[in-house]
């Protein structure tokens, strides 16, 4: 190599903020694997390249004593008059290799704080197991299968918005970034956007449940009295939330009002159901759900979704019955306190009810309201979930 490329190195790395010297080191470490292959040599070699002209050097490493572990070398001068030429085309591959390890070293720096954070980005290439979300120039991001929801399916172009979820020092052509599009933190960020009170802080997203591609609930909670956290988030006509739901592909939401109070709390999370009590059981941790008659089916939904959803949000495992349900287990449907309504009506033996609507023969175990069986599952029949 001439002073010229040496001039012209620098400047490049320069230009894409690469250690020149550890470039220079690379190049020299596979010029010597190089030589010795063409070379057809049984020792191995060392390359020298002059920092200021240029020059190349290649030398072969003679064993000459030193032991198995530290063997001690001679250097043989085995330069070839075709140096620069073998040179050439090495230093090419070594310096497209110095460059993408440096890209993707700025892009792991760049990012490697933005770990959930909302990304807007292209569609490139669309497969069973992946899709490469562009981001920008140079820049892409991995959307694995398993954070894509099953009802979604993306076209070349496409633009999408996403959630990183890692950002990882990558080798070969795998992007650093990889995002979902599951994480229910997406819905977090989504809202932020759409919502200028959450963005503000004057409204916070306590919880979100969320079943991708289906439905989700949303607990939020104003920290400006006077201010209705729902209505915020839902907006004029429901035009904020139905941005949030058109990003998701029509996936349902339903923003409910969080509360400390955890029997209000849980009769919200069950929305749109009309709940006419809660029971709280704080020792198992349940909360008996009364509903009429008619709501009963609206109240645990399709294969049970809104009470696992409610479940999710709310932190209780929940028992929904109906009224005819808690009149036959002995539980009064009018409000009243939790534990001191269980205890006004319990009879000592177990309150839970089959789905067959009968009411569980075994006797509760001492200081609770169900027996070993329900006790262990909650009582939660074909109106429960957790």
């Amino acid at each position: 190599m001439s002073s010229d490329l040496m001039d012209a190195l620098r400047a490049l790395a320069r230009e894409k903020n690469i250690d020149e010297y550890e470039m220079l080191e690379k190049l020299e470490h596979a010029l010597a694997t190089t030589y010795q292959r063409i070379m057809d040599l049984e020792n191995p070699t060392r390359v020298v390249i002059d920092r200021e002209t240029g020059a190349i050097y290649v030398y072969e490493l003679i064993p000459v004593g030193g032991t198995e572990e530290e063997p001690v070398y001679e250097e043989k001068d085995i330069t070839p008059s075709d140096v620069s030429r073998i040179a050439a085309q090495t230093a090419k591959n070594v310096i497209m290799s110095s460059i993408r390890d440096a890209e993707r070293e700025r892009i792991f720096d760049e990012y490697a704080d933005r770990i959930g954070d909302l990304v807007t980005g292209q569609v490139q290439q669309s497969e069973r197991k992946f899709t490469l979300i562009k981001i920008r120039e140079g820049v892409e991001a991995l959307l694995p299968e398993a954070e894509q929801p099953n009802n979604e399916r993306y076209e070349h172009n496409q633009r999408l918005k996403t959630y990183i979820i890692d950002v990882r020092k990558s080798s070969g052509n795998e992007p650093a970034i990889v995002v979902s599009r599951t994480h229910p933190g997406l819905i977090r960020r989504l809202f932020e956007l759409e919502v200028p009170e959450i963005y503000d802080g004057i409204v916070e997203i306590k919880n979100v449940a969320r079943e991708p591609g289906m439905r989700s609930k949303v607990a939020v909670a104003s920290r400006e009295g006077g201010l209705d956290p729902v209505g915020a988030c839902v907006g004029p006509k429901g035009s904020r939330v139905r941005m949030v739901v058109g990003e998701l592909r029509g996936e349902r939401i339903d923003v409910v009002p969080w509360n400390d109070d955890p029997q209000t709390f849980v009769a919200s999370a069950l929305s749109p159901a009309k709940v006419d009590r809660v029971v709280i059981n704080e020792d198992s941790h349940t909360a008996t759900v009364i509903v009429p008659d008619d709501q009963l089916s609206l109240a645990i939904g399709k294969e049970g979704q809104n009470a696992r959803l409610a479940a999710k949000l709310t932190g209780w495992r929940i028992d929904i019955k109906s009224s005819a349900m808690a009149a036959e287990s002995g539980i009064p449907v009018t409000a009243g306190t939790a534990n001191e309504c269980a205890d006004e009506e319990f009879d000592g033996r177990c309150i839970a009810v089959t789905s067959t609507g009968v009411r569980c023969r075994n006797q509760a175990r001492p200081g609770g309201y169900y027996c070993g069986v329900h006790e262990e599952t909650g009582n939660n029949g074909e109106g429960a979930a957790e």
